[in-house]
């Protein structure tokens, strides 16, 4: 504050500034530029497609991902799929023997011989009603019978899909009564096996992770946008990652704020190039705006001034600076990038800000 005060008094008494020739120009001769010891550097254009690289981790989307188990109880008789292969759906990963499927298919072959008993029954009932020899309450009971026994096989069939059996193999155990104690497993999806979590020979209780399968594209980027930069990031816009030439697009933008070091998590799904990136893999993402049409700068942070949650930069004209608000798209250790309406042929201050901020703030009314 004292050198703040400081540079006022030098602008206003010994080079006696006058006034604000237009609501934003500081007006300073050479000689006061000299005296304050301002300098001024040429901008540098930053493609606003691109923007500053901001770390991210690629990840896999959850819907993608896929946690194959063992469907019940029973020993790992083989495992027919290895880490990084390429499976199909429906491809057969691994079979286990399983003692409780082989109850689970007696008990469907004993609800199927109910059923079957029980239709045969409401088929001889209903004609011997509609001839009028039973009574409509036995019909009704013979037509309740039947409902419980058909609902009891719907499950036991249930039992036998969750156990992992297709519909063609029910068929068979239906048509043929031969028990297996057989139990294949297979893929959800067609993809890539990620992790291989259990071996032949163990025994596998129900739920028993097996495999981690998952299909790589596309695939997800989170990107820890700084709060500075949030406004870039909105959803639609482009991304892209020139290190793995991928590119994508915004997906959403967090709401909340790592309290840690006050970035937001953006998502974004890799749509080009996807099959260069590794679940996992720390990389730099460059994000644009969607629809962003403003030129792009980076400037050194010691050029940019603030005033009332406003970012501002003193842009040199002939008759001294002008005062330039712009947006900040992005910040790094040194430098930012900024948005603002400019030619890109304008020289901007950066050194003796804290004296043009001073007579700013003099002339135009305090912060």
């Amino acid at each position: 504050m004292r050198k703040l005060r400081m540079s006022c008094l030098l602008l206003s008494g010994i080079f006696n500034v006058t006034a604000l020739y237009a609501a934003e120009d500081i007006a300073l001769s050479a000689q006061q530029v000299q005296a304050l010891d301002i300098v001024s550097a040429p901008l540098q254009r930053q493609d606003a497609a691109a923007g500053t690289g901001l770390p991210a981790q690629v990840v896999i989307p959850n819907n993608q991902m896929h946690i194959v188990s063992a469907p019940t109880d029973g020993f790992v008789q083989a495992m027919l799929a290895a880490v990084n292969e390429e499976v199909k759906r429906g491809q057969v990963l691994a079979r286990l023997k399983s003692p409780a499927l082989i109850e689970a298919q007696r008990a469907f072959l004993q609800a199927a011989t109910r059923a079957e008993l029980r239709r045969g029954n409401l088929r001889r009932d209903e004609e011997l009603f509609q001839e009028g020899i039973i009574a409509h309450s036995r019909y009704l009971t013979t037509k309740n019978e039947y409902a419980e026994a058909a609902a009891e096989l719907a499950e036991r069939e249930q039992l036998l899909s969750l156990y992992g059996m297709s519909v063609s193999a029910i068929k068979q155990l239906r048509d043929k009564r031969v028990l297996t104690s057989a139990v294949e497993i297979v893929s959800p999806i067609s993809g890539v096996v990620l992790e291989q979590l259990a071996v032949a020979g163990q025994r596998a209780e129900a739920s028993a992770p097996l495999y981690k399968v998952a299909s790589l594209s596309p695939l997800w980027l989170e990107i820890a946008v700084p709060l500075s930069g949030v406004a870039q990031a909105g959803e639609g816009g482009k991304i892209s990652v020139p290190a793995y030439q991928a590119a994508g697009k915004v997906l959403s933008v967090g709401r909340g704020v790592d309290s840690a070091n006050q970035t937001v998590m953006v998502r974004a799904e890799v749509t080009e190039g996807a099959e260069r990136l590794r679940p996992g893999q720390q990389i730099e993402v460059l994000i644009a705006a969607p629809g962003s049409v403003t030129e792009q700068w980076v400037v050194p942070n010691q050029a940019l001034v603030r005033q009332e949650g406003q970012v501002y930069v003193f842009v040199q004209t002939p008759g001294g600076f002008r005062v330039q608000a712009v947006t900040v798209v992005s910040a790094a250790a040194e430098t930012s990038t900024i948005q603002a309406p400019l030619r890109g042929d304008e020289h901007i201050a950066v050194r003796g800000v804290v004296a043009l901020k001073g007579a700013w703030q003099g002339l135009g009314g305090a912060e």
